[in-house]
């Protein structure tokens, strides 16, 4: 597939005037446009500075004046070029990488951090041999300890883990910080660390290793419950094996997403706890704060992890925002865990809506019974986002509908139940409730559209493995989704990106 064009400055500032003008007259693509890229002004006070910034999101770079550098430095089409390089290297998009570089053989030269992120340790000692301060500077949102921890190059060319070795020792001896992070969102105080960078997010346990023999902090808020979403459990036994504490993360939490006993064993064994979280916790600021049965009832947890957690003190009688543990688990359709719950003398009344949505995990119709979803207790809300991605859903999802529960409602993140199955890679799924009208054009927290949404969770879903992708692409662009040509480029892979470039060529009046 041919790589599109970079476009020229020019255009690039004729396209921020025009996206004004389609903003100011309430153009939904145009506004669609800036809720993934929001500027920092006011909404209703914009200038022609901050359709610039969008512009420069849009095409990769942090602000407008940060792309102006790049194209006066060495011009339009190698700026872009040198910026898809740096994200195709964090994404783990090695094909991207593999064709850039064998385009442009020297696209790196002269930029630190990217050397780095490419494990050239010839490159890396010639350049602090003249500038030892370069281990030090920010490249970007990132100093170059950062720019090699969050690189995924590993994946791609695993036999250069010497060479990316050797480029962590020369950065250390000349000041770099094992615990060096960057803010996870501007003027944030939460930072993403270089261990998160190494285990949580590029999966790479030879450079995870190293930063915690070197001093990492494995306690870093981030690594332990990412070290959880990586199929194996060889970052979660390096952290616990380094002191990493269980205790009042989330962790175990994540673990179970994935029905992962053996992860949550690990975990309860160096002291995380199955009700880790007080009353303030659970109702307070913390939508990820769960107890135990309510995540094992939601998540479709197996009878072994169910027993694991009942031995490990996870309370039957816990209520967690207006819900019990017996009433999450049969409006759950969790009836192994509802049993568990009345052995052991927890069974409480269900009320009406809790009834009405029993019989639809049951697999019970109820014609002529409507629930008005205000009257649900908040941990009922988003009972549709947070089952359309277990197996065999489909039909109590269609049930749920039918007696009028949310289907288009944003959970805490904004992501909405059929952007939840698009990320899953869920056709079926998504198909129906496609049918239901949603908005198509909502945005989430992220940034992402529908479309954004299905191509981020076939490079990052645990599970993308078995998801449909192509399917889900196809059901959102058949429906009148916007076809941006920046997701045709930013696609991480290649099959995919092939099928928007043809969608794009079949249908260039849908791309924006």
């Amino acid at each position: 597939m041919a790589r599109p064009k970079a476009p020229s400055f020019d255009h690039l500032r004729r396209d921020a005037k025009t996206l004004r003008r389609l903003y100011d007259a309430r153009d939904p693509g145009a506004l669609t446009r800036l809720r993934m890229y929001p500027p920092r002004a006011d909404p209703g006070h914009l200038k022609h500075a901050d359709f610039l910034h969008v512009i420069a999101r849009e095409q990769g770079f942090e602000s407008w004046p940060k792309l102006k550098l790049a194209v006066e430095t060495v011009g339009m089409d190698r700026a872009a070029k040198q910026q898809r390089l740096k994200i195709a290297l964090y994404q783990g998009q090695g094909w991207v990488v593999e064709h850039l570089l064998s385009e442009t053989p020297d696209l790196a030269d002269g930029l630190f951090g990217l050397a780095c992120a490419l494990y050239d340790i010839d490159a890396v000692e010639a350049a602090l041999a003249r500038d030892p301060s370069l281990a030090v500077q920010a490249f970007g949102p990132r100093r170059p300890i950062l720019h090699l921890a969050f690189s995924r190059w590993i994946k791609q060319r695993p036999e250069l883990a010497p060479q990316m070795i050797a480029v962590a020792e020369a950065l250390l001896a000349a000041g770099a910080d094992v615990n060096d992070g960057y803010p996870v969102s501007p003027g944030s105080d939460h930072l993403l660390s270089a261990l998160y960078g190494a285990i949580g997010h590029a999966d790479n346990m030879v450079l995870g290793r190293w930063l915690l023999e070197h001093g990492a902090d494995p306690n870093d808020g981030e690594a332990l419950y990412h070290a959880t979403e990586l199929g194996h459990h060889e970052g979660l036994k390096l952290l616990l094996a380094h002191g990493a504490d269980p205790h009042g993360t989330n962790a175990l939490l994540r673990a179970m997403d994935f029905d992962d006993v053996a992860a949550v064993r690990l975990l309860l064994t160096h002291g995380a706890k199955a009700d880790d979280y007080n009353d303030a916790e659970v109702g307070g600021e913390q939508p990820w704060v769960v107890p135990a049965l309510h995540q094992a009832a939601r998540r479709g947890s197996g009878p072994e992890m169910v027993k694991l957690l009942l031995e490990n003190d996870a309370d039957p009688g816990r209520v967690w925002k207006g819900a019990t543990a017996y009433g999450f688990a049969r409006v759950f359709g969790h009836a192994m865990l509802a049993r568990e719950i009345e052995a052991r003398g927890g069974a409480v009344p269900l009320s009406r809506e809790e009834t009405l949505l029993a019989r639809a995990a049951d697999g019970e119709e109820s014609p002529g019974a409507f629930i008005d979803p205000e009257r649900l207790p908040p941990a009922y809300r988003d009972i549709i986002r947070d089952i359309v991605h277990l197996p065999d859903r489909l039909g109590q999802v269609q049930r749920l509908v039918a007696l009028g529960v949310e289907y288009d409602r944003p959970d805490g993140t904004g992501v909405t139940p059929v952007q939840a199955a698009g990320w899953c890679g869920l056709p079926g799924m998504m198909a129906y409730l496609m049918g239901q009208r949603p908005d198509l054009a909502h945005v989430n927290d992220y940034g992402g559209t529908l479309l954004g949404t299905i191509l981020h969770g076939s490079e990052n879903n645990p599970d993308r493995a078995e998801g449909d992708y192509r399917t889900c692409l196809e059901l959102a662009l058949e429906a009148g989704v916007a076809l941006p040509r920046r997701a045709i480029e930013m696609a991480g892979r290649e099959d995919l990106a092939a099928f928007l470039a043809d969608w794009a060529e079949a249908h260039p009046g849908q791309v924006v």
